[in-house]
């Protein structure tokens, strides 16, 4: 459920307001043709899962839930790995990067922690 608000917080802010988050994070200005374009889509998008966590947030055993945390496993690690390579790489930074990467990784290893099968629902009578 938290995870479905933040993305839905931050899919909000860069569709209305692209700059504002991308300058937090990034501290550069979206000055290049289409830039606040392709940041409104990658707020769509974080919209999107947002929702659909928002709406997954009570089946936490279904094959669809797994299939939207691995998703979003997926989408923390890449995000943790482009925002230290804007940093690192190309050396980007504002504010928020830092603390948005830490916030990237932690929610990574929380869904690891989370789709990792436990002891207890293993139990078949087989073994």
């Amino acid at each position: 459920m938290a995870m479905g608000a933040l993305e839905i917080a931050t899919g909000l802010a860069l569709l209305t307001t692209p700059s504002i988050p991308v300058s937090l994070l990034l501290g550069v200005s979206l000055d290049a043709l289409g830039a606040a374009t392709v940041a409104r889509v990658a707020g769509a998008a974080l919209l999107a899962l947002g929702v659909a966590f928002w709406f997954a947030r009570g089946d936490v055993q279904s094959r669809a839930t797994r299939a939207l945390l691995a998703a979003m496993l997926l989408y923390n690690v890449t995000a943790v790995a482009l925002l230290v390579h804007s940093r690192l790489g190309l050396g980007l930074s504002g504010i928020g990067l830092w603390p948005v990467a830490i916030l990237h990784a932690a929610l990574a290893a929380w869904i690891v922690a989370c789709i990792r099968p436990s002891n207890s629902s293993t139990t078949d009578p087989a073994r």
